[in-house]
């Protein structure tokens, strides 16, 4: 996600666990990010159609080992046979999956690849997860305010909107360079210059 422009803000986007593999990774010492969410079955060869959730789909196609998530269980590490991409969608091709009703399990789990793979971005661009739990100061203030960052959104213009909650409630701000004139992820923190009549649009809404 970019302050300076409305670009998509996905998270690289990648858990489910999948019979044929025996390679379950311990839920605590894995953190994942989620590349694709599987959708249905393609073909009668076990492939699956999944839903692209990564602004970088090209690197779908070159993975050799995914994890597969449920939301719940622990992640399962699996090979992947095969990857192309087609009509906006990934098919993928897991190792051990050699039917339909073996696709056909996959339904609805998150395909994953560790955090530390993530494609590094250039400077001044941020990852929604990065975002998500910063702590947000009124910019030039001396102390936070009760403030936290928890998701971003896109306005109907389709630029990003930091989603801020507060004791007031729910604050969207525009996630632009002049707004958010400071973004440090590693201090977890973000400084915002609210404009003039913000808080009163927020209230409106």
């Amino acid at each position: 996600m970019h302050p300076h422009h409305s670009g998509r803000g996905r998270d690289e986007a990648e858990k489910a666990p999948h019979a044929g593999n025996p390679g379950v990774v311990p839920g605590d010492s894995f953190v994942g990010v989620t590349l694709a969410r599987i959708l249905r079955p393609r073909g009668r060869r076990g492939e699956v159609a999944a839903e692209i959730l990564t602004d970088f789909p090209q690197r779908l196609t070159t993975l050799r080992e995914a994890y597969l998530w449920d939301g719940t269980n622990p992640p399962r590490r699996v090979s992947v046979r095969a990857c192309w991409l087609h009509q906006q969608q990934a098919i993928f091709h897991f190792e051990g999956s050699e039917s339909i009703d073996d696709a056909a399990r996959l339904r609805g789990l998150q395909v994953q690849i560790p955090l530390a793979e993530r494609i590094p971005l250039p400077p001044g661009r941020y990852y929604v997860t990065d975002l998500t739990g910063c702590e947000v100061w009124e910019h030039g203030a001396s102390q936070p305010g009760p403030s936290t960052s928890t998701s971003t959104r896109k306005s109907v213009s389709g630029t990003p909107l930091l989603v801020i909650d507060t004791p007031q409630g729910e604050l969207l701000v525009p996630l632009a360079e002049e707004i958010c004139p400071r973004i440090d992820i590693a201090e977890r923190r973000i400084e915002v210059a609210l404009p003039e009549g913000l808080r009163e649009l927020n209230r409106e809404r």
